[in-house]
C-alpha cells in the first residue's frame, strides 16, 4: 500500500499509537515518490508552544511581533516542492486548523504580519495518536480539515499485533546502529530473537529501536544474545524463553513445536496465532487436529536436543558428549 500511496500526490493521514512508526512510514512515502529528491520537513505539534506554532508553520515577516528581528520562512515554505510531515496534528490549535484548511484549499498562505499571499507546491502528510473522529465529535478538531487532509488514511497497528515484522525491524535497526556506532554486530541469537518476538512492546517500534541501540552499545562480542538485553528485560518485567529446539526434530515436529509455542505465547488465541504464522484459521485448526491424532510430539525413545542460554540441560545433552 505504501508503494502505491507514494506514487501519488494525495494528502495522507497516519493513525496509530505512539511509537508505531508513523514517521518511518511518512519517510517511506516521501522517499519512494516523485518528490524524493526534494525536502522532507517535519513539524511536531506536540513539542511547539501554542504561541509559536503559527510562526513555525507559516513563517513571519520582520517586525511581526516582539523579537521578530528578521523575516523567517516557516515549514510550509521550507517544504516547497517537497513534503511537509505534520506530526500529532491533534495538538494544532483550532484557529490554526482553520488557516491550514484554507491553505489546503488554495495552496496559498500568508506569513504572520504579512499582507501578500504566497503559493507553494507541498504534499501534506499528517499523523495522530488520538482518535480524530472522537476529537471532531468533541469539537476539538475541525471536521472539514479532517476530510481535506485525510484523502488517504493509513492505520498502523501496534507492534504486538504484527510480531512477524519484528525480525525485519531488528535487522534494520541493527544495520543503522552498526553504522552510527561503528560496530560490526552480525546478528541476534535465536533465543534472544524469540524473546524479542514474544514481548508485547507497549512503546512499539520506538521501544524496540531503543532496545537494539542499547544492546549494540553494550555488546562486547559481534553477536547479540540474551545477556545484551537482560537489563531491558529486567526493567520491563519480561521473562525471556529458556529453551529453543535446535536440532534432533523432524521438519513436522519442528512445525508442531513452533505452532504450539506461538499459541502458548499469546495465551491460546487461535485467530491471532494464525495471523502471526501467516496461515488461515482453518489451516491452523487442521494442523492442530492432525497433531491431536498424531499422538506425542516426539517418537518413543527419541528426545530432541535442546539448547538453553546456559548450555545443554543434563537430561538432554547430545549423545556422546560429556558434562562440563
Amino acid at each position: 500500500m505504501i508503494q502505491k500511496v507514494a506514487q501519488g500526490d494525495a494528502n495522507v493521514f497516519l493513525y496509530g499509537e505512539s511509537g508505531t512508526g508513523k514517521e518511518l512510514v511518512a519517510r517511506a512515502i516521501h522517499y519512494h515518490g516523485p518528490r524524493k529528491d526534494r525536502p522532507l520537513i517535519p513539524l511536531d505539534c506536540a513539542t511547539i508552544p501554542a504561541g509559536l506554532m503559527e510562526s513555525q508553520l507559516f513563517g513571519h515577516v520582520k517586525g511581526a511581533f516582539t523579537g521578530a528581528v528578521q523575516t523567517r520562512d516557516g515549514v510550509l515554505a521550507l517544504a516547497d516542492s517537497g513534503t511537509l510531515f505534520i506530526d500529532e496534528i491533534h495538538d494544532l490549535p483550532l484557529h490554526l486548523q482553520a488557516k491550514l484548511l484554507r491553505f489546503l484549499q488554495s495552496r496559498e498562505f500568508t506569513m504572520v504580519g504579512g499582507a501578500r499571499p504566497r503559493k507553494v507546491n507541498v504534499r501534506i502528510i499528517t499523523s495522530a495518536n488520538k482518535d480524530l473522529h472522537r476529537a471532531v465529535l468533541d469539537g476539538a478538531f475541525r471536521e472539514d480539515l479532517y476530510y481535506r487532509m485525510a484523502v488517504v488514511q493509513i492505520s498502523l497497528p501496534p507492534l504486538r499485533e504484527r510480531r512477524e515484522d519484528i525480525p525485519l525491524l531488528v535487522v534494520h535497526f541493527l544495520q543503522r546502529c552498526n553504522a552510527r556506532y561503528r560496530r560490526a554486530i552480525s546478528h541476534v541469537r535465536p533465543e534472544a530473537m524469540e524473546a524479542l518476538i514474544a514481548y508485547d512492546w507497549p512503546g512499539n517500534v520506538r521501544q524496540l529501536e531503543n532496545a537494539i541501540e542499547q544492546a549494540v552499545v553494550l555488546a562486547e562480542a559481534e553477536v547479540l544474545g540474551l545477556p545484551e538485553f537482560q537489563d531491558f528485560f529486567n526493567v520491563d518485567g519480561v521473562t525471556p524463553p529458556s529453551r529453543l529446539p535446535v536440532f534432533g526434530l523432524s521438519l513436522r515436529e519442528l512445525e508442531k513445536w513452533y505452532i504450539l509455542e506461538t499459541l502458548r505465547q499469546i495465551r491460546g488465541n487461535r485467530t491471532q496465532a494464525a495471523r502471526l504464522l501467516g496461515i488461515s484459521l482453518r489451516g491452523l485448526q487442521y494442523k492442530l487436529h492432525r497433531y491431536t491424532r498424531g499422538g506425542q510430539a516426539n517418537p518413543p525413545g527419541r528426545t530432541p536436543w535442546i539448547m538453553s542460554p546456559a548450555g545443554w540441560t543434563p537430561e538432554q545433552r547430545p549423545p556422546g558428549s560429556q558434562a562440563a
